[in-house]
């Protein structure tokens, strides 16, 4: 497996980032609609073109399988092709954005228990919950941060 940071943001990247985005969230986010599932899609496009911090894991078909973005200590976003879970590459990405960029910081669908207990497991621990996700829709989301202080940090 190949990890890299992703200066550019090419069309067919994006493109295939999306595919990624949307064959996680179907196999992940069982709480969501069709229809809810592709009024999100459309914010999708804009997030991974702005996030500072986009990074991309392949395996030997040089397609992405998995990515995430980081802002300042925060994770935004992480997101792996159904089959590559439970092989490690979550971890490998999580543990290279909290060695990189200082990440301490993420939010995550509450009913996605497979990631709140992969976030668990890492060392995060719940510390605020919403009843609604960001654009008021009724998917309470768990803020989720870890003990260790960023990298050059004392805490």
């Amino acid at each position: 497996m190949d990890i890299f940071e992703i200066d550019g943001r090419p069309p067919r990247l994006m493109a295939q980032l999306l595919e990624v985005w949307e064959r996680s969230v179907r196999a992940t986010h069982l709480f969501l609609s069709d229809a809810e599932l592709a009024r999100i899609k459309v914010f999708v496009p804009t997030a991974l073109r702005d996030v500072p911090h986009l990074v991309t894991a392949e395996r030997e078909s040089g397609r992405p399988v998995a990515f995430l973005g980081a802002d300042g200590h925060r994770l935004e976003m992480l997101f792996l092709s159904p089959e590559e879970r439970g092989r490690g590459l979550g971890r490998a990405l999580l543990t290279y954005a909290i060695q990189r960029y200082g990440v301490n910081e993420l939010t995550v669908n509450e009913q996605n228990p497979e990631a709140v207990g992969f976030y668990a497991h890492m060392g995060f621990h719940v510390y605020q919950r919403t009843e609604q996700d960001g654009q008021g829709a009724p998917y309470p989301l768990l803020y989720m941060r870890t003990r260790r202080p960023p990298p050059n940090e004392k805490g």
